[in-house]
């Protein structure tokens, strides 16, 4: 059977467009091909459309906005992952209407479907004395308590991101002062981060530990599993779960659930309580535009108001006067032109 315009397009789109001309992150290719996967699944199994048929002119902009609320309803997808979706459909279209001029239209109107708005989430985070205390967790007389902890420091300290932690080379760690660590985050930019003399400290004794201190492993990944192997996201959740569940014998200061990323938004606050500037957070955590930023402010400002409140008594009446009684007024407004 020969292929169809849209088989052809999107190997095109992943294999070559994405990789070589927009020069995006694995990880963006690999978002990119799920949601393609999830389209092909819906359009199999919802639609009785086999993958082989699929054809630019059948993903018409009610089809794809059918599959986006099939991600939310029967796939229970929350509407970041949504419209996360949603934007690598627009990409894909946008790319084709470069290639297919003649279906301008029919893409337009595919490009057009929005995004939907979202509630504004908490920026969930740990306080200070509850990332000391999940820190402390780690048995440091063990070979896997002293990884475990040199990990989620690692994790905390430079504020990264779980893909960017495990994609963490032994080269692109610098001991020597001022001692950073190098990350590559998303669209393989590249920052280095500075690291604090405890966090030195682990991975100086790490890195001797596990002979990762010879010229050729420099290419080694720098945290592994048994099998020598990178670590996993799914690895990183579970070592952290375990941690937290052995805080919470102790104190409930550390919340029930904590997820790798929430060592980020943790770090982030910090350097905000610290009166850290807003830009330089922006430059260490990697964030392009200075409003992805923002949201730590905003959530800092809502703490600090909180806080108040639970502090000090209200002194200001809340009890508004009953103006309705006050029938000059009333009449003095009811005649004002």
């Amino acid at each position: 059977m020969k292929p169809t315009d849209f088989a052809k397009y999107l190997t095109e789109f992943l294999s070559v467009y994405l990789p070589s001309q927009r020069n995006v992150s694995k990880n963006t290719i690999q978002s990119y091909r799920d949601t393609f996967k999830l389209l092909i699944k819906y359009c199999q199994e919802i639609k009785s459309i086999p993958a082989e048929r699929i054809t630019l002119d059948i993903l018409t902009s009610g089809l794809l906005t059918g599959f986006l609320e099939w991600l939310e309803t029967v796939r229970k997808c929350s509407i970041s992952t949504r419209n996360q979706r949603l934007s690598a459909i627009h990409s894909f279209f946008r790319y084709v209407q470069a290639e297919e001029p003649s279906g301008l239209f029919h893409f337009q109107k595919v490009i057009a479907i929005p995004t939907k708005k979202a509630r504004k989430t908490v920026v969930e985070h740990l306080t200070p004395e509850a990332m000391e205390l999940l820190l402390k967790q780690p048995d440091r007389g063990c070979f896997k308590g002293r990884r475990n902890l040199t990990l989620m420091s690692v994790l905390y300290d430079t504020g990264a991101r779980v893909q960017e932690l495990i994609d963490i080379k032994v080269s692109d760690v610098i001991l020597q002062n001022p001692a950073v660590i190098i990350l590559t985050g998303k669209g393989n930019k590249v920052r280095r981060v500075p690291l604090l003399k405890n966090t030195v400290s682990l991975l100086e004794r790490y890195i001797v530990e596990n002979k990762l201190d010879k010229p050729w492993k420099n290419e080694y990944p720098l945290f592994t599993n048994h099998q020598k192997n990178k670590l996993t996201k799914e690895g990183v959740a579970y070592i952290i779960s375990k941690y937290v569940e052995l805080s919470r014998k102790t104190s409930t200061i550390v919340p029930s659930k904590v997820k790798p990323h929430m060592f980020r938004h943790s770090k982030a606050m910090h350097l905000l309580q610290a009166g850290v500037n807003l830009i330089y957070i922006r430059d260490f955590l990697g964030h392009v535009d200075l409003k992805t930023t923002e949201i730590y402010a905003r959530a800092d400002t809502e703490a600090k108001r909180k806080a108040v409140e639970n502090v000090y008594p209200d002194l200001i009446d809340g009890n508004l006067p009953d103006w309705s009684k006050d029938q000059a007024l009333i009449t003095w407004l009811s005649e004002l032109k």
